[in-house]
């Protein structure tokens, strides 16, 4: 067991990435883990949506929602330079949504948001630290902590021995990881269920509109 910090940029993380590619929505792996997770998920957020817990439910999906549109973005990275930003392994799942997302990995992000929101407790704007006009409060600092630990989840991932997650560039690795793509994720879990009512329909319905057309629109085209 090992953490990596950076793709390799090597002939080999590229092999692996062509291998994936060849089972982008394959079935071969396929298995009733699948049933599973759904399920799991299902319980959460009608168990969520029983006790009246929209907000939860808002972080969840504003989470969800940005991640779909990453992933959308790293396949289409993938089609236009022949590697993703990051890639997920044939070996390591039952079923392979886009080149950089299991089934299982999509369930645990729809998951995230809600574990992250739930995380700041009763009051999520409390200032926990204060220097001058710089003020860190639970909200955010829940963000970047939660941001860091899937950072580093991540690294460990990348450094298994059967690949489970494939960084191909030497620039990209666990710093870029927890700036530009896990510190927006939780950002928006954190916050959007703060917004106003207009605003927080706005941002999700409009995300997740562009996120369905997105994938309407590159899949039967072949391109994601």
């Amino acid at each position: 067991m090992h953490f990596v910090f950076f793709g390799p940029s090597s002939d080999q993380a590229r092999a692996q990435v062509a291998h994936a590619l060849e089972h982008v929505r394959d079935t071969a792996n396929f298995n009733w883990t699948f049933i599973f997770f759904l399920a799991v998920v299902f319980y959460v957020y009608w168990t969520e949506i029983k006790n009246k817990n929209y907000d939860t439910v808002v972080a969840g999906f504003a989470l969800y929602s940005v991640h779909w549109l990453y992933e959308i973005t790293n396949a289409i990275i993938c089609k236009a330079s022949g590697a993703p930003l990051w890639c997920v392994s044939p070996e390591s799942t039952t079923f392979i949504l886009l080149i950089g997302v299991s089934w299982e990995l999509s369930m645990m992000f729809l998951l995230a948001g809600i574990i992250s929101y739930k995380m700041m407790g009763d009051d999520p704007d409390k200032i926990i630290f204060q220097k001058g006009k710089f003020r860190i409060s639970k909200r955010l600092a829940t963000a970047v902590g939660m941001a860091l630990l899937f950072a580093l989840i991540e690294s460990f991932l990348a450094g298994t021995e059967n690949g489970s997650f494939i960084w191909v560039y030497k620039w990209w690795g666990v710093l870029p990881v927890f700036i530009t793509t896990y510190v927006p994720f939780f950002l928006a879990s954190n916050y959007v269920p703060k917004m106003s009512p207009k605003p927080k329909k706005i941002f999700l319905f409009s995300l997740i509109g562009l996120n369905v057309l997105l994938l309407a629109i590159l899949i039967p085209l072949g391109i994601i």
